[in-house]
């Protein structure tokens, strides 16, 4: 099989698509102005009621520049990126508060500050969702560990304690980023993770078995593919090189695991498949719920992921646009049929 060019007319639609699924600088800007604002506001209540925070540091898809714009799922429109605002707290207590405790704190601020605000609670924050601006923020109140100012301790709503790291996770993707951007042409890691969760969007929109895959695993298997294949000079056979990679490592449900920032050796492989959070390996990622159907369905995704893109190849060298663009819409769904072009 031959290979493509940058002129080719898969690469130019992908550019210029995943170029429109990142979020647009007005939307990042205000991101930017509202969460500094809320930071400002909620530590000034939390310090006014005897706690320290000893950091609010910047967390999720926004601070790794794997966000998505905003877009439909179903009939609702959503945020493509979620906004992680982590307050971390020096412990009061020696064992430290449980996250009911520092759940009811952070609500009742969140309430006198925003009044009319939508707020919500899941295991491990508040959710502030302003339909102002159709923005929405989750805070998230972490212990700090002493003698370790890049850890914190993330309190689950089951009674977990799990030791984290909010700069390591952001350092992750950020330096598989930065090495993709010494190569030559403009394929980019975190880009590449953008067209693999747009992508994700559309099979979880379609599935009776999976209906949300975590964005953390997405993360690690994007990063396993990018440490083991890199980026290509193509988007397209980039993802080629991913999904098949990554299709291959789930059917055969190999374990993942990372040695950034610790050895993962000395930990064993845990339930029905095993994907290691490298920042804490004692963490494995793969949520403890999912059965055989649902990592076989999730197989079957990157499977056809992996022959969708081997046809848009094909298509492509054979110079069939009307196929390429056929094969991208049934891969990335009628979205790419309108953004795949220059504006």
């Amino acid at each position: 099989m031959g290979k493509l060019s940058t002129k080719s007319a898969s690469h130019r639609a992908l550019t210029h698509f995943v170029d429109w699924i990142k979020p647009e600088e007005a939307t990042a800007d205000a991101i930017r102005t509202q969460a500094e604002d809320i930071r400002k506001r909620i530590k000034a209540k939390a310090v006014e009621d005897g706690l320290v925070v000893r950091s609010t540091p910047w967390s999720g898809s926004f601070a790794k520049k794997t966000g998505l714009r905003r877009h439909m799922r179903g009939n609702h429109e959503v945020e493509g990126q979620d906004v992680d605002l982590p307050f971390v707290v020096s412990p009061q207590t020696k064992e430290g508060e449980g996250i009911h405790t520092l759940l009811d704190k952070f609500e009742r601020y969140a309430k006198a500050i925003y009044p009319n605000t939508r707020r919500s609670t899941t295991k491990s924050s508040i959710c502030l969702d302003f339909k102002s601006n159709s923005l929405s923020y989750d805070i998230v109140p972490m212990l700090a560990v002493d003698g370790d100012d890049e850890a914190q301790v993330l309190l689950r709503g089951d009674g977990e304690r799990r030791l984290t790291s909010v700069q390591k996770h952001i350092d992750f993707v950020t330096m598989r980023t930065a090495a993709s951007n010494l190569l030559d042409g403009r394929v980019k890691f975190n880009e590449g993770v953008r067209l693999v969760k747009w992508w994700r969007e559309l099979r979880q929109s379609q599935s009776d078995v999976l209906d949300e895959v975590p964005t953390m695993l997405i993360d690690l298997l994007c990063a396993k593919a990018f440490d083991e294949h890199s980026v290509d000079e193509t988007y397209t056979e980039t993802l080629s090189r991913w999904f098949g990679r990554i299709a291959h490592i789930v059917r055969q449900r190999k374990r993942v695991d990372f040695s950034d920032f610790r050895n993962p050796a000395l930990t064993p492989s845990s339930g029905l498949w095993t994907v290691l959070d490298p920042v804490n390996p004692e963490n494995n990622v793969v949520p403890a719920s999912w059965t055989n159907i649902k990592l076989q369905e999730l197989a079957e995704w990157f499977e056809e992921a992996r022959d969708g893109m081997a046809r848009v190849i094909a298509a492509d060298l054979a110079g069939d646009d009307t196929a390429v663009r056929e094969e991208l819409v049934a891969l990335f769904g009628n979205a790419i049929k309108d953004h795949g072009e220059a504006p």
